[in-house]
């Protein structure tokens, strides 16, 4: 592990490298000044126990060099990972695609654009002060590291800015990508919905298999009355560090749905606050991961509670097989003025394998009596009595563990509120249980045929 920090792949003659508005350029030196005051994380913070940022060297991996961001805006650069994936999503109001680290694919319909969507890269006719209220609004001040080189070093943010009163009936979705080996990117969202607006946007993380660091941060402004729902999917490859963080602020009276599908990565981080800044806001988190093989999944939750008679809701189901860990940290935070509030946390954990590990820390901090809270975790294996049921229906035990497994996950991917990104991931889960049943059958009846030879 290497935490010096001090090299030029990560200098403010990169950070001025990039393209945009002069602000822009000036909201990254700021940024870079920002990460020179900060230490390179250590499981010794609470934040961070539990994990193996300790094993990640940065210094083996660097930016991808700068080019000419108009050459890159044509779609017959977008690789057929991401256009297939586009296509399982269906239908869409528009698109983004953003491939190593650069925007290269902007579709919106004529519809929304003549209602004042605001969707793809920072409009180069944006103010400081315009701007700053979509890209950087809730990310005041950045959370570790990992978010300061984000805001330094995120070459093309992308900003989704939805006018009060309007309702978009089709999702908007952001696909990031990457396949560059040993590179690391920093890709940015910043989603701002008006007052009293409803609409539904999709983010997914996918990559090649590659050997590479991503650092992304999604930032999330529900405004008044507003409704707005984020489905995100996580599936980069196996070699791919991935170090997250989403921020949503969620004012009176609005709503916030917040589902998230972790599949990929070698390592792959989300640190998730979800803040509730105005009167009768609500926030509802919830996630489904799947760790096999070395993998190691690690998330963490903050719900806080800033006004009076906010909710929040979190439920977080995982599995882990094999060697696979996965970790899981959840503070409930209420704060004086909250009073009347309601929070519940939920974490379940299935260990699949004696060699996978799971670990769960769920907590509270309440500073007004006037509330109500609660929250609960379990780690342990498949259910006997569930498992006993399905086999007593004629069912083999290890298809039984499939079918007991994939129910499991349907209560977190009922949540998400576009169907086609719920398929999507549980076609992924179901292909690592279809992996691992038959793995298991071929070796079961492998040992069957050696003991029938020996027999005979």
């Amino acid at each position: 592990m290497s935490t010096d920090l001090s090299t030029d792949s990560f200098s403010s003659a990169v950070a001025d490298s990039l393209d945009g508005p002069a602000w822009l350029r000036e909201r990254r030196h700021a940024a870079v000044e920002d990460a020179a005051r900060m230490a390179f994380p250590s499981t010794d913070s609470e934040e961070w126990r539990y994990s193996r940022i300790g094993d990640l060297d940065l210094e083996q991996f660097a930016m991808i060099p700068a080019r000419d961001v108009d050459a890159a805006h044509t779609t017959d650069e977008i690789p057929l990972a991401v256009s297939d994936f586009i296509k399982e999503l269906g239908q869409l109001g528009g698109s983004v695609v953003v491939y190593n680290g650069r925007i290269v694919s902007t579709q919106l319909s004529d519809e929304l654009l003549q209602q004042g969507v605001v969707f793809g890269a920072v409009p180069e006719d944006a103010t400081p002060k315009g701007a700053a209220e979509v890209l950087g609004a809730v990310m005041h001040e950045a959370p570790d590291l990992f978010g300061a080189y984000n805001d330094a070093f995120g070459a093309d943010p992308v900003v989704l800015d939805v006018p009060r009163n309007l309702v978009i009936n089709l999702p908007l979705a952001v696909v990031f990508y990457v396949d560059v080996a040993d590179s690391i990117t920093f890709p940015r969202l910043s989603v701002r919905g008006g007052e009293n607006s409803q609409f539904s946007f999709i983010e997914a993380s996918l990559s090649s298999d590659v050997p590479a660091v991503v650092a992304p941060v999604t930032e999330v402004v529900v405004g008044g009355a507003a409704r707005v729902s984020h489905s995100a999917l996580q599936d980069v490859g196996p070699q791919v560090w991935q170090v997250g963080t989403f921020l949503a602020e969620v004012g009176q009276a609005a709503t916030l749905d917040a589902a998230l599908a972790a599949i990929g990565g070698s390592y792959a981080r989300l640190r998730m606050d979800c803040r509730l800044v105005g009167r009768g806001a609500s926030g509802n988190l919830s996630s489904a991961y799947f760790g096999d093989d070395h993998q190691m999944l690690d998330l963490r939750t903050f719900q806080e509670h800033q006004a009076a008679d906010t909710t929040s809701k979190l439920l977080f189901k995982g599995a882990v097989a094999d060697n696979s860990h996965s970790v899981y940290t959840g503070l409930i935070r209420i704060k004086p003025d909250a009073r009347g509030s309601n929070a519940y946390q939920t974490n379940r954990n299935l260990k699949l394998s004696d060699t996978a590990w799971a670990e769960s820390v769920p907590n509270l901090e309440i500073e007004n009596n006037d509330v109500h809270c609660s929250h609960a975790s379990t780690v342990g294996p498949v259910d006997e009595e569930q498992r006993f049921y399905v086999e007593s229906r004629g069912v083999p035990s290890l298809v039984a563990e499939r079918l007991i497994v994939a129910g499991f996950f349907d209560e977190v991917l009922d949540h998400f509120a576009v169907p086609a990104l719920a398929s999507a991931a549980r076609d992924r889960v179901n292909k690592i249980l279809d992996s691992h049943v038959g793995a298991l059958l071929t070796s079961d009846s492998a040992l069957l045929a050696d003991a029938s030879n020996e027999s005979a």
